[in-house]
């Protein structure tokens, strides 16, 4: 069976998992806003060795590519890469929202907290279905209620009663998620890892004018 670490570091958390292809045979989730880049190679270090295993053991890599915090997901994508050129194995990128989704039942609106009041949206078994995007809770369309419709992820109570529906947790920790569907995808050349972005970056260009360069000559 093939052994895949998935982690996750695009919330205030720092999660990884051991999967073997039926079970999850190790895994860590430690809730923290700071720190995550010190604390993430120590972390899966130590899921592998629960495991009794070590990094060449390893037949791929999944990691969390968002969306989410701008740092933690560019932190995990980069740590991903790092790993599998180093181990010659490939990485498997997962978005958070297919993550929460994981095994249950359609339909399904995945809904993960954002600042200012909104939400990272995306559906699963509706028709029409909801493409991932950042939308305010209070803007999410009436129409977008289904019959059997369940909410799920961390902003789901609040998208739920928004839209009279039902609201349950993931069914698995995202690391464990993250890395039951890299197991599905690890085989098909996936592409390197990228960070899902469904916002521009808080972060503007500097507007203090360059350094002038003299020339001695």
């Amino acid at each position: 069976m093939p052994l895949i670490l998935g982690f996750d570091t695009s919330a205030a958390h720092v999660g990884a998992a051991l999967f073997d292809g039926a079970e999850v045979r190790a895994a860590a989730h430690e809730d923290m806003a700071r720190g995550q880049a010190e604390r993430l190679i120590p972390l899966l270090t130590e899921v592998l060795t629960e495991a009794g295993l070590g990094w060449g053991d390893l037949d791929a890599i999944g990691v969390g590519v968002g969306p989410g915090n701008f740092t933690g997901v560019r932190l995990s994508v980069a740590a991903a890469r790092g790993l599998a050129l180093s181990l010659g194995i490939p990485a498997v990128g997962v978005s958070l929202l297919d993550a929460a989704a994981l095994d249950i039942p359609d339909p399904v609106l995945t809904c993960l907290s954002a600042p200012r009041d909104q939400a990272y949206v995306q559906s699963q078994g509706m028709t029409p279905g909801v493409a991932a995007q950042l939308i305010a809770i209070s803007a999410i369309p009436a129409d977008w209620a289904r019959l059997g419709l369940t909410c799920t992820g961390s902003a789901a109570e609040a998208v739920a009663a928004h839209l009279s529906a039902t609201h349950a947790p993931a069914r698995h920790a995202p690391a464990a998620a993250v890395a039951r569907i890299a197991a599905t995808r690890w085989q098909d050349a996936p592409p390197r890892p990228a960070p899902l972005y469904l916002k521009p970056a808080d972060a503007a260009p500097s507007r203090d004018a360059p350094p002038v360069i003299l020339d001695d000559a």
